[in-house]
């Protein structure tokens, strides 16, 4: 069984004109970088044995964007971009290679997140808090294992049908 999850990921938040080219690359090498060295260097193995599951977490952001965000949700939509292309060139293989897209998940970047906002914006952490979730359909973080579940579910032998798919983890039940 050949599998590789690609979930190493950094934010950065900044306007554009305070965005570095320092900034941007930094988290472009973590993000897309990663993402394309560590499927390449396994993607070769799964081909050769005729099964492999590939999983890239990107993010919410990589399919729309947001204020602030600009070198993650790059990063993200060039996750998502390198997700389809893999996935076409190995689909006859017995390999697939999917996105999982959550929203704002309950992770130490989140909370690293929220307490930047508080701090930037004098809001309590709570207001913070609201503020990402307003556009969020159910109004509250992501779990680490709801993304797990998702992850997991794509490396199962009876996935072998999803290839080249972005899975949306934002509890409206859109893909």
């Amino acid at each position: 069984m050949s599998l590789l999850v690609n979930n190493a990921g950094i934010g950065h938040a900044a306007p554009l004109e305070r965005l570095t080219l320092d900034d941007w690359n930094r988290v472009m090498a973590v993000n897309a970088t990663g993402t394309f060295l560590c499927t390449k260097a396994f993607l070769p193995a799964m081909v050769k044995r005729g099964w492999g599951r590939v999983v890239n977490v990107a993010s919410v952001a990589g399919l729309s964007g947001g204020r602030y965000i600009a070198a993650y949700a790059a990063s993200k939509h060039a996750v998502v971009g390198f997700t389809r292309c893999a996935a076409m060139e190995v689909a006859a293989a017995g390999v697939t290679v999917n996105a999982v897209c959550p929203s704002y998940v309950d992770t130490e970047m989140t909370r690293e997140s929220l307490e930047r906002i508080a701090m930037k914006t004098g809001r309590s952490r709570e207001q913070a808090l609201e503020a990402i979730l307003t556009g969020t359909p159910q109004g509250r973080l992501i779990t680490p294992d709801e993304v797990a579940f998702e992850v997991l579910r794509l490396c199962a032998e009876d996935a072998r049908e999803i290839n080249g798919q972005t899975i949306v983890l934002d509890g409206a039940g859109l893909t």
